[in-house]
């Protein structure tokens, strides 16, 4: 039994070690969204920005509290006199010329942003789980064809053994044939190893060790060119999303510093109740007095010490960060939209690269073989063309699973590998739910504690 069979035996291996309940790449996308705690992260921090909405919400809305005093003053010669006092206040920015609305649009434009954010975590979190998915399969893929080279190395270490104590060849082609099983058996250990890594990783996307994977699916199909790639990229990558909005709250920043010079007017009411001694000379007796009182207030700042000023510049500047860092993200996506474009390039020609070497290493090792058992090649020859035959057929097996790896890259890349795209059929996470439940500052959190209730069943699993 020669090389020739390993690729055979490798992939009824393979075929056998698969029963129809085998994990597919979607189910292993879905165990990673569900299990994800990154995904809870970031919800969590789209739920405080959502809070900021209620919380800019809020500065327009009256201002209610009690307070309540009590107090004693003693006087030299004289007695001790105490009084208590319950007011209840109420203040109300009435106009503040666009402040308030502007800080209230700036909070909604950061909500859309930090939800763009979470599309880009989903999206990370969906390629990790297709790479570990591609690893562990290429790691099974490799532990097959190396415990195949194995057996049939010690096959032929048995065949060289025994032509050498018929007087055939020499002790050192046994020794050479003992060396290649060794070495064999050495990288039967390193891919074994890198299955165990492979294996942790796809426990750390998932939340479980893999069990039985099925073969992957057929390659998503891609854009025609690579121009049409980088024009989705550019509509639909979350990250170009999530910059166009900063760069508008940034705008709406520099408008609300602006604002601040404007005038404010407010209004106030205060209802009290006093209780304090009639006089001085009768501390021992107590009279309660009712008073209330209402008013408007008109104020504006007109001179600041700069401070507005700087407010205001700073304010520019960090817009124009925003137009900046906008321009920079989509100059690196059209980047990475090439580069992973190149690579399913290579992939593709390494692959018919490697076809080509392993029909010719297997015709070489046939010759090679039979050249040998007439005695016109070594047993080194033999051993150094079946080395060759199997690197071959590893490369094989790792293009073949940066191929795959690669269409889901570049669906990552132009912001297309969400469980809505690929059609996963699980339910997702609606941002909406919970800034529609907060979004007009509710003053109770009975609608916050529902919703909670929701995205704990549909967020985890």
């Amino acid at each position: 039994m020669g090389l020739k069979r390993i690729a055979t035996t490798a992939a009824l291996m393979m075929a056998t070690a698969i029963p129809a309940g085998a994990q597919s790449l979607a189910d292993t996308m879905v165990k990673a969204y569900r299990h994800s705690a990154l995904l809870e992260q970031n919800r969590a921090v789209l739920r405080a920005a959502d809070e900021d909405v209620a919380s800019a919400v809020s500065a327009l809305r009256p201002v209610v509290e009690w307070v309540a005093e009590h107090g004693a003053q003693r006087i030299e010669g004289g007695t001790t006199t105490r009084s208590t006092s319950l007011d209840l206040n109420i203040s109300m920015t009435l106009y503040d010329f666009g402040r308030s609305q502007l800080a209230i649009d700036a909070a909604k434009e950061q909500v859309l942003a930090t939800r763009q954010a979470l599309v880009a975590v989903e999206q990370e979190v969906l390629l990790d789980a297709a790479d570990a998915y591609f690893a562990v399969l290429e790691g099974n893929q490799q532990v097959a064809l190396q415990q195949n080279s194995v057996e049939v190395l010690t096959r032929e270490r048995q065949a060289a053994q025994d032509r050498f104590d018929v007087g055939e060849i020499t002790v050192t082609d046994v020794a050479l044939a003992d060396a290649q099983l060794a070495a064999t058996r050495a990288s039967l250990a390193a891919a074994q190893g890198q299955l165990e890594i492979a294996r942790e990783a796809y426990r750390t996307a998932t939340g479980e060790m893999p069990g039985r994977l099925s073969s992957p699916p057929s390659l998503p199909k891609l854009p025609s060119d690579l121009n049409e790639a980088r024009s989705i990229a550019q509509r639909t990558h979350p990250s170009i999303l999530q910059a166009q909005r900063v760069a508008a709250a940034a705008e709406l920043g520099v408008a609300a510093a602006a604002a601040e010079r404007n005038p404010e007017l407010s209004g106030s009411a205060n209802i009290g109740v006093t209780r304090a001694p009639r006089s001085s000379a009768t501390p021992d007796s107590y009279a309660s007095s009712n008073s209330s009182s209402i008013g408007l207030r008109l104020s504006q700042t007109i001179y600041s010490g700069g401070a507005l000023s700087a407010a205001h510049r700073g304010a520019m500047a960090d817009r124009d960060e925003a137009r900046a860092q906008l321009l920079n993200g989509a100059r690196s996506l059209s980047q990475v939209v090439g580069e992973t474009w190149a690579n399913i390039d290579v992939a593709r020609a390494q692959i018919r690269a490697i076809d080509q070497q392993i029909s010719a290493a297997q015709q070489a090792y046939d010759g090679v073989r039979e050249e040998a058992l007439l005695g016109a090649r070594t047993t080194l020859d033999v051993l150094d063309a079946e080395q060759s035959l199997l690197e071959a057929r590893a490369d094989r097996i790792t293009a073949e699973s940066n191929l795959q790896l690669a269409h889901y890259q570049l669906l990552s890349a132009m912001g297309l590998l969400t469980v809505e795209n690929l059609k996963l059929g699980i339910p997702t996470y609606d941002p909406s739910q919970y800034y529609n439940a907060v979004r007009d500052a509710p003053y109770t959190s009975k609608q916050g504690e529902s919703l909670d209730r929701v995205l704990r069943a549909i967020g985890r699993d």
